[in-house]
Order: C-alpha cells, then structure tokens, then sequence
C-alpha cells in the first residue's frame, strides 16, 4: 500500500510542475483544456488566432454570445485556482521559431494543418529529453488522435490497477519453490512478473524479498530455488511488484504510411485505417485549397475521392465512396459529443505525457460516429445547410430536421455530479429541450455541492460549496445556452417519490438518463422506465474506466436483465475480532461511528417519541412489561454527559475499550499457544494475535482518537465544544475521577437507574432528545473523518496491519467511487451519441454499448443484447417491454377479468397478483369464490386511482409443468380513466 501512495504522490507532484501548450480552443481544444486544468497541471498555455463567431456557441461551451478568444481563458482559469493559465494568439505557422516550445513537457494540437503538426512533431521528438506531443482532430463525424512520447519513454505503473495482498497457505523446499494461495483465492498473475513476500513463519528467508514467477495454476505458482531454506510453518502475504514499462515511439512522419492502430470496434475492425485514409485525404484537400469541403458539395466529395484513392494505393487498403461522400458532407461540422468523448481521451494521454502513469496510446486512434449519420445520408442538401445560428456546425452533421427533434425533446436524468455535469453540457451543445420548441429537461440530485467534486463537475465553482448540486448546474448550463428550459429538483428517485415521478409524469417524457453511482438506485430507474416504456441511457465510472448502456423500449434488454457479480462483504467475526488487512480495521471504525453516532441516537429518539413519559416506562418496567429497546435507552440517559469533560471521559472510556480491554478478552480466550483439533496454531494467517495498547497522552494518534470522539459526543448530545478546554483538561489522563454511571447488563439495574434520574428531576425533554450524526467525509471541521482514520489507524497497530493515510482511508470509508474528469467526459460524450439515435427512431443494429479503460488503454464498442421474448404459447410471446391492458367498469368482477384477458389475448390467466396480495390462486381455500366480487372490492383502489399493474400467470402446456409468467396487465377501472391516467 505504502509504495501505492509514494507513486501516486509522485505522479502527482510530476504533473503539477508540467506545463502544456495547447493549439486551437474549438470544440475539441476547450475540451482538452477543461480536463487538464482540472486534473491540476502547472501551467497551460492556450493558444488561438481565430475570433468567436457565433458557429462557435454550439461547439464550445465556454463561449457566450458576446465573447471574443479572451474570455474562454478566464473561464478555463478559474476551473481550478492553482493552476496558471496563460492565452497565445501569436501565429503558428510554417515559419515559425519553435524555440519557444521548450518551455512546456507536452505540446497539444488541434485545428492544426498536417503538414505543421509534421513539423512541430518533428521539433518535440528530437528533443532531450523529448516534447511529448499529441496531435488531435475532429472533422465532422470521425475523429483522430495521434501520440509520439520519444523513443524510450518510461512507465512505472503501466495497468493503474491496486495490488492485491493474498494470503499464502504453502511454500514447498525446492527447486523450484511453489506457493499455494489460501483458501484456493486466485493470484491473478502472469509468468515473468514479480512478487514480494512479508510475515512469512518459518521460511523467513523470503520476508522481503521480490521474486519472479511462473504460474503453474491460478492458485500456485513457482518463484525458483527454495530447498535451501527453513521449512515453512505459517502465515505470510505475498504482493505483485509493478514493473516499470518502456514504449518506443515514431515520429508522425513515419507512422502515416504504417500506422499503429487502436481498434474499437471489431463489428468493423477495417474502419480505423479507412479513416486514417480518408483523414490524410482531408488534410491534402485542405494543404491545397486552404478549407475543408464545402456542406452536401458533391463536387468537393469527388475531390476528396480522388485523394482518397491514391492515399489508398500507398496503404494498401480500400475505402467505399459512401464513406468518402458522407465525411465530405459533414467535415465542416462539429458533433460536439464526438468532440467530448475524444477530448477525455486525448486529455488523459497528456496527464500520461506529464506522469508516466498507465500505458500510451501507440500512436493512432480513430473514433467515428458513422451509425449517427447513416440513416440521413440520403436527405436533400438544404437539410444540412447553414441558417446563421449556434446549431449550424451540429446540423451539417445531422440535419434540421433532427436538430428539430433534439429542440422539442424531454429528458429526464437523474444525478447531477461528474457524469451529470458533463451530460448537462452535451445536452445544451446539441439544443436537447428549448423552451420555445417545447422541450424540457427535468433533473433532480439531493445532493449538495462538496470541495472535493470540484476536480471533476466542472460546472460548480467554490462559491458553490453546500449549494444545491441539481439548481447550481442548471443555473451554470443555461449559462451555456440560454434557450432551454430546465426543471431542477432536489429529490431521491426512489418507491417514496412515486407521488412526484409518477406513471403521468413519465408519460410526458421520450428519455431518461442515469447519472448515478450506485446499483440500487440504477435498477429501481430502470425498473421505472421499463414499466413505463421509455428508453435509458445509462453510464458510469470508475477511475479510468467507463462503461454505456443503452436501452431501447422493444429492442434491447434493460438494466435488470443481468446481474453484476455481489460485492464481496468483510464476514463479521472478521470485522469484531480478527481483521487481516487496512480495509477491515477502516470498515470496523466506520461501522463504530454509524453504531455510536448515527444508530443509538436514533433509536434513542425513536423509543421517546413512542414514550413519551419516563415515569410511565419506569412504572411499565416494574410491572414486568417488556419494552423493546428499554435497557439500551436507560443505558443512553443514564451516562448521559452535561459537560465537555463528561464527553472526554466517555471517549478515553471508548479507548481502553477498543484498544485495550477488547485484545485482552481475545487473549484470554485464545492464548498465544492455543491449537486447533488437529494441532495447528489457532494464532496464524490470516489471523493476527491483538496486542493491548496503553493510552499515551503524548502518543499524537491517541490524542486524536480521543479528542475527535468527544467532539462527536458533544455533537449528538449538544453540548458546545471547545477545543481549548479538551488541552486543559485532566479527565483526558484520568477519566476514572468522573463519577459516571457505567453500564449495567441487569435488568433491575437499570430501573433502579431511571428511579434515581426521575427523583433527581434530570429527565428533561431535553434529555429526551439526541442528534443522530450522517457520515459526511468532505468536512474537515466536523470531526468525523478524526474518528474513523485515528480509530482504524489504532485498531491496524493493535493488529500489527501496515496502516494507510487518510486520503485511502477517506476513500475506502466513504465508499468513494474513484472519478475523474477524463473518463467521464469520454463516457458523457459517448452515451449522448447514443441520445441522437433515440431522438431519430434508429433501429437496433445502429445503437452501441461501450466499455473502455482509458490506463490500458483500450475501448470496446459492441451491439447492445438484443431483448428475449418468453413464449406463452406457439403464438403468444411477450418481452420485458410488453405491457397487456384491460378496460374494467365498476361492477367488472375478477371473472370478467380473466375473461376479458382470454378474448383480448387468446390465453385465460390461471393467476392473479397485486403486488404482494394473491387476488386468485386456485388452489387457496375460498379463492374461487372472489371470482364473482367487483376488481373494485378486491383491489381497494385509493381515491383517484385510476389503474393498477396485475401480474399474471398462466397454465403450462405440459401437466405437471410450473405456470408459465405473463407480462404486467394494467387494469383500467374505467374506459375513461385511460385520458386522466394517475399511478
């Protein structure tokens, strides 16, 4: 762990004493410079010639109607303060000195002609130590990236994936030596890398050591000659070692005739180089005629032809004049998605230029959005052209009549950070829901906005802190394009909003998003968009690697049709009593702060607010009557602190508890020379014998554990808090001296507690109340973050574990999904893509689903899984999509029903369900005579209700087979209600 963090602060530190020039601040430059600057390098240079036209306002978003090149600096200066931002409109050219370019690690261009991207290229490799430098495109509707980091560049971590520690149950004398992995987990190795081995008994020659191995399975492998030494007894952890990595690179030159390419898709594994060809084509149309081909010019696309097929020669390889016309339509256009999902990309080969952390792409990339475009090929040429305003770059790729469509769109996306952020911006590039077409966006985040979302929501700034997430990024998108219309919201998606995002609210929608960072919450939006058959673009992150799914009513499968492996749960006599590894002794503090801050005051609270009256529950215990929950809220009131120096105690208390009297029960119970039935040590991997620990005063940890637990002891019980008092005060020596009542386990030792508290009138209603405490791990000043990394610190030294900082323990105890501005703009960029197929209709085959990890790097775009129907009967089937409807009237009883299900659908149901209540089961007692009652009686429907959702099921073919599922059945209580429908 510790070299993970050295490394880590290294890349770090690397990174922010890099300066960058980038080139060209269109669509895909002000991308690239939005990522950088907040991943936190020294300094960027942002150059540009060109001025701001009002094309520019539907390419890039940090450019508002009256700017001028200026005003994107002072917006990209101020996504992150440490960082120095610098503007550059000198011209760059074939004349010019390039000198100047020593100054930066990493030279960026965009929007820049090849025959200059040759030559500054050329500049930067013959350097010592060499420029790195990326060359980057986007022309219209295909896209490139080029990398040249000099002829030996050097990676020290070439995955970014954390080593597992693994626990070893054997090592053989030998020649070679095997070690065989405990509890037959798998080692994940690959023969030729390395390992390192510690607490190793008995074979103590290997503690230390780092050796290369050769897997004989996935559980063993062979790290060479062992025979020599002591035999081993037990225990012992071994780690993968990173090797560092080197990559050779060529300069630009060389590489355009023999192209080292990164393949996306294999549906189409010929594109890229038939892209590389068509791109160099442009380039020479651009070299001759100094601009790219005019919008639906048919005389232009013939041009290009040309270049393109002796290009072609050269590289061996052939390129469909389709292709070439569609490219030649669209180059002068800017599909501002394709932009972002190629600046993330491209942004994290510069933080690679500038760390030498995760693998370089060698050297070419070519992302397309072909299936975008393919449906509209064949539109007149008016379609695309040019009308004067800020969608003119977007509609010569797609056409006024989509744009059209996007206008009078209405989305719902639930979550508003990083994915959501990014999605927000995309959403206004494309004109998704103007206001004047009758479109909306609807977004809703309980969320407020915390410090450590500003490296990455790019949206927020730090006036922003503890606002509203979901009001402040609409306020900062309608920034980006004042014409839509956006609905803010601050509430969960969840079963107890249905009231708020009902059946009739979803019906007024064409798509959901997701943005959110969890399972659950993703299959109950799924689940709700399925029912109401409405397509969902779902997408997520996880450091550098991302992920989209598309969902489509009546054409692919839905979120809840797979399954992701269950998250491995620490056991609990792990977590109580015998943790191995930091995570386990991060995972018990946090779990102490939810039981001592958050759960007791809760059920504290509860418990009083049931009984009111102190003297009624004394009187009902005396009487014999068993209260849930009495003895711990006696336990609660009767310790109850008045003062700070009470709350010391009660932490020093909690001290000797955890990290004394706690090792020595263990030890007592199972002394160090305890064995097991069949003679081996019960002491031994992976389990750590505990060792008691004495409170120091001076010992900082100590200090901090017991300071920051008092603090929350104040928190819940509100009593004011002052630091200067804890330094002076004795009770942290000897908390002994405060007359405090200390637990009892008898029953009547805590009756006899409230008598003495009623008689001693301390039971207030003030008393009666305690402030439960949420988690937060954002606020430094709040203490909370104190306990858990001072307690799991402990508890790690008690059990002889290698300890962490604060930062991992911070990240393992919030949960905290890793996220960075880089993989969420490219998985931002690439599910809206998919949004522009679902506003046009398209069919299956058109729609991808992707999967990338931008450290290796590599990405997969794939067809999505098309949806399974369920037959019924040879001509009855349904899928997941297929939703059954009957009319009912007020005297339409469960008979007419599954009469009116067999003459609608050809199949008489032999089950009926709603929600949890059986309403026909043949084979209950009494159950056929509710076939003669209204739907009326046996639902209840509440007032208002005007449907419910049945499930049902049918008779299997076969006797003696189980009843066959049916789709959901909405019943109706009236024709009518079908025009007011309410959930």
């Amino acid at each position: 762990m510790e070299d993970i963090i050295i490394y880590v602060t290294t890349a770090m530190q690397q990174m922010a004493q890099s300066a960058v020039f980038l080139s060209g601040m269109g669509a895909l430059g002000v991308e690239i410079a939005k990522n950088i600057v907040l991943a936190g390098v020294k300094a960027v240079t942002l150059h540009d010639c060109k001025r701001c036209e009002v094309w520019d306002l539907g390419t890039n978003f940090f450019i508002r109607e009256e700017d001028v090149v200026e005003a994107v600096h002072s917006r990209v200066a101020e996504l992150n303060p440490y960082v120095q931002v610098s503007v550059s409109t000198d011209v760059l050219d074939d004349s010019t000195d390039l000198i100047f370019l020593k100054r930066y690690q990493c030279v960026v261009l965009t929007e820049t002609k090849l025959s200059l991207q040759k030559r500054i290229n050329h500049f930067c490799h013959s350097q010592q130590p060499p420029i790195k430098f990326i060359g980057c495109d986007v022309f219209g509707i295909c896209s490139r990236v080029f990398c040249d980091f000099g002829e030996a560049f050097e990676v020290s971590d070439p995955t970014g994936e954390e080593p597992k520690e693994l626990f070893i149950q054997n090592i053989s004398q030998g020649n070679p030596g095997v070690v065989m992995c405990m509890d037959s987990r798998t080692h994940g190795l690959q023969t030729g890398q390395s390992v390192c081995f510690k607490e190793i008994n008995g074979m103590i020659e290997l503690n230390g050591t780092t050796h290369q191995v050769t897997v004989l399975s996935p559980y063993s492998f062979a790290i060479g000659d062992t025979s020599s030494f002591q035999a081993f007894a037990h225990g012992g952890i071994f780690r993968l070692v990173k090797t560092p990595k080197t990559f050779n690179f060529e300069m630009m030159e060389q590489q355009l005739c023999d192209p080292r390419l990164l393949t996306p898709d294999f549906s189409k594994p010929e594109v890229p180089l038939q892209l590389h060809t068509i791109m160099l084509a442009l380039d020479a149309f651009q070299e001759q005629h100094a601009r790219l081909p005019s919008i639906g010019c048919l005389q232009d696309a013939e041009l290009l032809l040309k270049f393109t097929e002796e290009i072609s020669r050269t590289l061996k390889n052939t390129v469909s004049f389709e292709l070439v016309r569609c490219v030649s339509r669209c180059a002068r256009g800017c599909l501002p998605p394709l932009a972002a999902a190629v600046g993330g990309i491209a942004s994290q080969e510069v933080l690679k230029a500038l760390t030498g952390k995760f693998s370089p792409l060698q050297q070419w990339f070519y992302l397309d959005a072909i299936e975008v475009v393919q449906p509209l090929q064949y539109l007149p040429a008016e379609e695309f052209a040019p009308r004067g305003d800020r969608y003119d770059a977007l509609r010569a790729c797609i056409g006024e009549s989509m744009c059209l469509k996007l206008h009078k769109f209405r989305v719902f996306m639930v979550g508003c950070g990083a994915i959501g952020c990014e999605m927000l911006k995309n959403l206004a590039l494309l004109g998704v829901g103007l206001s004047r077409q009758s479109g909306e966006i609807c977004i809703t985040d309980p969320d407020l906005i915390e410090k450590s979302n500003l490296n990455r929501q790019f949206l927020f700034r730090p006036q922003h802190i503890q606002r509203p997430k979901s009001t402040t990024a609409a306020a900062a998108t309608l920034e980006i394009n004042p014409e839509m219309q956006i609905d803010a919201h601050l509430n969960k998606v969840c079963p107890a909003t249905e009231d708020i995002y009902s059946d009739a609210f979803f019906s007024h929608l064409n798509l959901v998003v997701t943005a959110l960072d969890n399972v659950e919450a993703r299959r109950y939006v799924d689940s709700r968009s399925v029912s109401n058959q409405k397509a969902l673009l779902d997408s997520g992150t996880m450091g550098t690697k991302g992920h989209t799914e598309i969902i489509v009513p009546y054409l692919t499968e839905s979120y809840n049709s797979h399954r992701d492996p269950p998250e491995e749960e620490i056991p609990f006599c792990t977590l109580k009593s015998f943790p191995a590894v930091i995570e386990h002794t991060i995972q018990w503090a946090r779990d102490k702060f939810e039981s001592a801050f958050s759960h007791k005051p809760s059920m504290y609270n509860m418990f009083w607010q049931s009984h009111s009256s102190a003297q009624d529950v004394l009187q009902r215990m005396m009487a014999g009557e068993s209260m849930e929950g009495s003895f711990q809220v006696i336990k609660l009131l009767s310790r109850r602190p008045t003062h700070l120096d009470h709350c010391l105690a009660l932490a020093r208390l909690k001290f000797d508890k955890y990290f004394k009297r706690k090792a020595l029960q263990l030890l007592h119970s199972f002394p160090l020379d305890t064995r097991l039935k069949d003679g081996s040590l019960f002491w031994q991997s992976p389990k750590r014998p505990p060792s008691p620990i004495e409170f120091d005063l001076n010992d900082p940890l100590h200090f901090s554990f017991v300071v920051s637990a008092a603090r929350l002891f104040a928190d819940i019980y509100n009593i004011p808090y002052s630091e200067e008092h804890i330094e002076t005060d004795e009770t942290v020596k000897k908390p002994d001296q405060l007359k405090m009542t200390v637990s009892s386990e008898e029953e009547r030792e805590a009756i006899s507690q409230l008598q003495e508290a009623i008689s001693s009138n301390s039971v207030t209603p003030g008393r009666l109340r305690m402030t439960p405490l949420f988690f937060e791990k954002d606020d430094d000043t709040n203490g909370h973050m104190d306990f858990v990394a001072s307690a799991s610190a402990l508890r790690a030294q008690m059990y002889a574990i290698e300890a962490t900082d604060r930062l991992q323990t911070k990240r393992i105890a919030g949960k905290i999904i890793p996220a960075i501005a880089t993989s969420t703009a490219a998985v931002a960029g690439l599910v809206s893509m998919e949004l522009i197929k679902v506003a046009g209709g398209y069919g299956f085959e058109l729609f991808k689903n992707c999967f990338f990890n931008l450290a290796i790097p590599v990405m997969v775009l794939t067809e999505t899984a098309q949806v399974k129907r369920t037959q019924i009967r040879d001509d009855i089937s349904f899928s997941i999509w297929d939703r059954w409807t009957i009319f009912g009237h007020e005297d339409f009883t469960l008979s007419d029903f599954m009469s009116a299900v067999k003459e609608e659908y050809g199949i008489e149901p032999t089950m009926v369900v709603h929600g949890v209540k059986m309403l026909y089961v043949p084979v209950m007692p009494g159950h056929n005579k509710r076939l003669k009652l209204t739907m009326h009686k046996l639902i209840k429907p509440s007032a208002g209700r005007k449907y419910v959702d049945l499930t049902v099921s049918f008779a299997p073919e076969v006797d003696g087979d189980e009843d066959l599922p049916g789709p959901p059945v909405r019943y109706y209580f009236s024709r009518e209600s079908k025009s007011g429908e309410k959930a």
